[in-house]
Order: structure tokens, then sequence, then C-alpha cells
């Protein structure tokens, strides 16, 4: 199901511009001991694609993604988003910049409700206010009831409005990615990392994120960076791929050129 015009206004509202827009990654290396993890990596990232990372398990991957959040610091490259270098950053000022994730492994609260941890992916677009908090009035009360509005629009974009009380420690896995992605839409961002979100999913599950997916980047119209091992999703509704093979990147094309690139099929997709 489409997101139909007018019903969701926080989802339907098109990512601020920004100058400079655009996500760049330049040789960026990044080893652990004697390991390199990524070897002189370079890509850039803008407008509204949905741009996939594939390559082996230990490929550099997740390694990638954790440089351009702040969880890793490479010793070689930069990395710059909206025209700002991020390198350094740490993680929680990358993500003021708009930058959002979901992680391999779900990071979510498992004591809280679903309602809960989907609000608190909007702490960073909230005013600390200790008095108005204390007292809940005015401007305090009106900011509240505005992120709640924001929340339930994006409980009602995933479909899990039967879900929003329960305790997403109880849920399973697929659920409980979902329940992740809202997380990341409550930041309001303007690119959108996803780390294996379909892992674990049946194919009933699958279709639903991939269409989540799909509606996230055609009614946001942000870029979307999507690590996935199932290459039918991939090729189905990626705009372009970048393949990792040992840190490096050995190719770079759109999903038909990927599937007949010689060194992609004998390091990843094998022979058919």
């Amino acid at each position: 199901m489409a997101v139909k015009p007018g019903r969701f206004d926080y989802l339907l509202r098109e990512a601020p511009a920004r100058s400079g827009d655009g996500l760049e990654v330049s040789g960026v290396t990044l080893t652990f001991g004697g390991v390199t993890a990524l070897d002189r990596v370079s890509l850039k990232v803008s407008g509204s694609e949905i741009l996939a990372i594939i390559g082996p398990n230990g490929a550099g991957k997740t390694s990638l993604i954790n440089c351009i959040t702040g969880f890793y610091k490479p010793q070689k490259g930069e990395i710059s988003f909206g025209g700002k270098p991020i390198t350094r950053c740490r993680p929680d000022k990358i993500a003021r910049l708009g930058i959002a994730r979901t992680f391999q492994r779900i990071e979510l609260y498992a004591g809280l409700t679903v309602l809960e941890n989907i609000i608190a992916g909007r702490h960073i677009l909230m005013k600390p206010d200790f008095l108005g908090g204390a007292l809940y009035f005015g401007p305090t009360q009106r900011e509240e009831i505005k992120h709640r509005r924001r929340v339930e629009e994006i409980i009602d974009f995933l479909e899990i409005e039967a879900i929003r009380k329960k305790i997403v420690g109880t849920l399973p896995a697929g659920l409980r990615k979902r329940v992740e992605l809202g997380r990341a839409l409550a930041m309001e961002p303007n690119i959108l990392f996803l780390d294996e979100p379909m892992a674990g999913m049946n194919l009933e599950e699958k279709e639903d994120l991939a269409r989540f997916t799909l509606d996230i980047r055609d009614q946001r119209h942000i870029p979307i960076v999507l690590v996935e091992h199932d290459m039918a999703v991939v090729m189905d509704i990626s705009d372009r791929i970048i393949v990792l093979d040992f840190g490096y990147l050995i190719a770079e094309g759109k999903p038909d050129e990927i599937k007949s690139n010689s060194e992609v099929i004998k390091a990843y997709l094998g022979k058919e």
C-alpha cells in the first residue's frame, strides 16, 4: 500500500534542502591491528536514490556504515555530508545532521513499548526545558503533542497500530525490525542507512519492508543506503549498487550491470 497523499503529513514532507547536499566518502581506510577492513573506499550518495552495498561476509559493509555514522574512526580518508566534514564527529553530532540508521543486530529498548521506542528516536529533536517539563505547560506541552503526532504518523505508515503498546522484547524479529525502522524515521532523516534490515524475515515480511523502503524514498525524497544479502530484493529495488570484497570497492553500477560483472560474479554472486 503506497502512502496516500495528504494522509501522513510528516512522511509526505520532503527533507529540507541543504547547501552542498549529499554524502561523500573519499579514500577511507580502516584497519584493526593488522587487518584492513576498508581500503581506500570512495563513494557519493545524493538525490533520492536507493544505493545498495553488497559483498561477502567480512567485506567491510557494516564497517563502512560505522565510519559514516561515527562509530568507527578511519585512519585515512575523509567523509563529508551536506558539505560539512564529519570524519571525526561523534555519533550524536552526526545524527543531528540528519544521518539515521538501523543496526545489523537490533538495537531497541526491549523492556519498553513500541510507542516508547519510536518516541526515543526523537530525542535529538526535543528542546530540553527542565522547568517546563516538570510543570508540563505551555510550549513544553505543545512540543510533546507535536512529537507524539509524528510518532503516531510513523506507526500508521508502518502498519504497526496493533502492536503500538506491546513490549518490544516480546515481539518476533520481523516486527522488531519494523519498529527499529520507525525509530530511525522518527529522527526525520536526510539520509537513511539500513544495515541488513531483512535478515531473519520471511517472504511476506521482506515484501512489506521493501515496499516501505520504496515509499520512504519516493515520499521523503531522501537517499537510502541499503546493506542486504537478499539479492532478489537488492536487484528489484536498488537504483545503484556498489560491491565490496575484502575491504576493496570492486564494482559500481546499475543492477543489470552488477549482475553481469564477471568480477562480482566471481567474488560474490557465483555462477548461475
